[in-house]
């Protein structure tokens, strides 16, 4: 269970007032992690980076750029933003943006939810070239998020668990996305953890 929960967050029509700067969101793939990250940076008028676009080679988006290039190019974002929001499921590079974060954000709203949410997303253009392609690569995602509890690798339950753990600034997990932007936006003592 998270320790600390994340600081309240004041938003209203046309005036944003952030408590945060720089957060970090992770979680399996369908957790909500891109949906929140662009309410928050819209809300909040914070720059968003989704590691997908890091981590994938652009020519050939089946094949995982180098550790290093992927490393560098985020490295060269959290240098360039004062205040950003950042998503993603990959430990590696997380770990590094987590270094540099005031808040932690951990969805995990359970492997069900996760394929509800990967049926109904809409189009990635920044990921597919068409919703065909999309869909095509549907099942093999699905079957994908089923293994996030048991296997062990850096997209894992596990690798997130000792993410979250090692953490020692404000954070907080969301078991539940029915109302998660909301929540993340609004969020009140009932949803802080610890």
């Amino acid at each position: 269970m998270p320790n600390k929960a994340v600081a309240p967050i004041s938003v209203s029509l046309g005036i944003t007032q952030v408590a945060m700067s720089r957060i970090v969101i992770f979680g399996n793939s369908g957790s909500g992690k891109s949906t929140l990250a662009a309410a928050l940076a819209r809300e909040a008028g914070l720059e968003h980076l989704d590691l997908d676009t890091l981590a994938w080679d652009k020519p050939n988006p089946t094949q995982r750029r180098s550790l290093i290039e992927s490393r560098n190019e985020l490295s060269c974002f959290v240098q360039g933003h004062n205040e950003w929001v950042i998503e993603g499921c990959y430990s590696d590079l997380l770990s590094l943006a987590i270094s540099h974060c005031d808040k932690l954000i951990f969805l995990n709203p359970g492997i069900e939810a996760c394929i509800r949410n990967c049926r109904s997303r809409p189009w990635e253009p920044h990921k597919y070239p068409s919703v065909e392609a999309q869909n095509q690569n549907l099942e093999m995602l699905i079957r994908w998020v089923r293994e996030y509890e048991t296997r062990d690798d850096e997209f894992s339950l596990r690798r997130h668990r000792q993410l979250f753990a090692q953490f020692d600034g404000e954070k907080v997990e969301y078991t539940d996305n029915i109302q998660m932007p909301n929540k993340a936006m609004h969020p009140t003592r009932e949803d802080a953890r610890g």
